[in-house]
C-alpha cells in the first residue's frame, strides 16, 4: 500500500533511468510474449455462436473503462448477458452471477468487476467463466439473444471487436513485461471499432455524499489517473494493487489518523466495502459516447435475422 503513485505506474507511464534500463534489458521477453499472445489467439479453434457477439476489450493490461462501458451500453439491449472472467474471484470455472437482475452469488465468488455489473445491470444476466465459450453457451441457455463479452479480443470468436483506447498511452509501445500491451499495438487495426477516450468517449464523473475531508481509498489498475476528477476535500489517497481486497482495520486507523470525515472510493471498490462501518463517498463514472459509435454498434446487432428493432 502507497499513498503516492505506485512503482509499477511509474514503470509503465513515467519511468526513471534505472527503469529505462530494466524495461530495454527485458525487451526481448516482451517479443516473446507478443509472439506467444498472437499466435494463441490467431491458431485458436473459431467459435461461431450464431448470435451478436460484442466483444469490449483494450490492448492495455487494466483501466481503460471496459465495465463502464459495458454499463452504458448493455441497457440499450433487451435478453443480454454479459461474460467476464471474474479476475480475483474466489471461485473457479463458471458461475452464473445473476439472472436479469437476480443476483446469484456473492462479491467474493462474482470477483468486484461481475459482481458491479450485476448490481447495476438489473434487465441483464452475469456469467464469469474463464473458458468464454462456455460462458456463451451458457448465456444462450438462459435465453439471451446478445452477449457482451468483456476483455473478449484475444479471443477466435465470430464477433464485433471494440478495442478501446486510453487517451494517455504507456510510455513504450511494447508488451509486457517492457510495456503494458498484451498484444503488438498494430493490432488495432483488427479492431472493428477503435474507440479513443475524450474522441469518441468522454468519462463523467460525480460524487455521491461528499463530505469536508474524504480519505481516497481505491484498488483500481494506474490509480493516478482519478486525479484529475479528484476534489480539493481529498486529504490523502491510499493506492492498493489493482482488484485487492481491504483490510477494514488498517482503513479504520487511516481514516481517524487523517481526521477523514468520510472514504472516497470508485463504484468498483464500493461492492468490496459492504461490511465497512465508516461514511463512504462514492466517485460514480459514466460515459458519454459518441452517436456514431452507438449506432454501429445497432447495425451490428440487426444484422442478425434473430434480431429486430425490438431488441434495441
Amino acid at each position: 500500500m502507497k499513498s503516492d503513485k505506485p512503482f509499477l505506474e511509474r514503470y509503465f507511464y513515467d519511468p526513471t533511468l534505472l527503469q529505462k534500463g530494466l524495461i530495454f534489458a527485458l525487451y526481448p521477453f516482451s517479443l516473446i510474449y507478443q509472439g506467444i499472445a498472437t499466435l494463441k489467439r490467431k491458431m485458436a479453434k473459431k467459435h461461431d455462436f450464431k448470435i451478436p457477439l460484442i466483444s469490449v476489450g483494450n490492448l492495455i493490461a487494466g483501466g481503460s473503462g471496459k465495465t463502464p462501458f459495458i454499463l452504458e451500453i448493455a441497457p440499450r439491449y433487451q435478453e443480454v448477458a454479459v461474460i467476464s472472467r471474474g479476475y480475483q474471484r474466489d471461485s473457479k470455472g463458471l458461475v452464473v452471477v445473476s439472472v436479469k437482475g437476480n443476483i446469484l452469488v456473492s462479491q467474493q465468488t462474482a470477483g468486484d468487476e461481475a459482481y458491479l455489473l450485476a448490481l447495476k445491470l438489473k434487465q441483464a444476466s452475469v456469467i464469469v467463466s474463464e473458458k468464454r465459450e462456455l460462458g456463451v453457451l451458457k448465456a444462450l441457455e438462459l435465453g439471451a439473444k446478445i452477449v457482451f463479452l468483456d476483455d473478449g479480443f484475444r479471443f477466435n470468436f465470430n464477433q464485433f471487436n471494440l478495442l478501446l483506447k486510453p487517451k494517455t498511452p504507456p510510455y513504450y509501445p511494447f508488451c509486457l513485461p517492457s510495456g503494458l500491451y498484451r498484444e503488438s499495438i498494430k493490432s488495432y487495426k483488427e479492431a472493428h471499432l477503435v474507440i479513443t477516450e475524450d474522441k469518441d468517449y468522454k468519462r463523467i464523473t460525480s460524487i455521491s455524499h461528499p463530505t469536508k475531508r474524504m480519505l481516497l481509498v481505491t484498488a483500481i489498475a494506474n490509480p493516478s489517473r482519478l486525479d484529475a476528477f479528484l476534489p480539493k476535500e481529498v486529504v490523502k489517497k491510499l493506492y492498493f494493487r489493482d482488484h485487492a481486497p481491504f483490510d477494514l482495520k488498517l482503513l479504520e486507523k487511516e481514516f481517524y489518523q487523517n481526521n477523514a470525515t468520510s472514504l472516497l472510493v470508485t463504484s468498483k471498490d464500493l461492492v468490496k466495502l459492504q461490511d465497512c462501518n465508516l461514511p463512504l463517498s462514492v466517485l460514480d463514472l459514466k460515459l458519454e459516447i459518441c452517436p456514431k459509435i452507438l449506432e454501429q454498434i445497432d447495425h451490428y446487432i440487426l444484422s442478425y435475422p434473430c434480431n429486430t428493432k425490438e431488441h434495441l
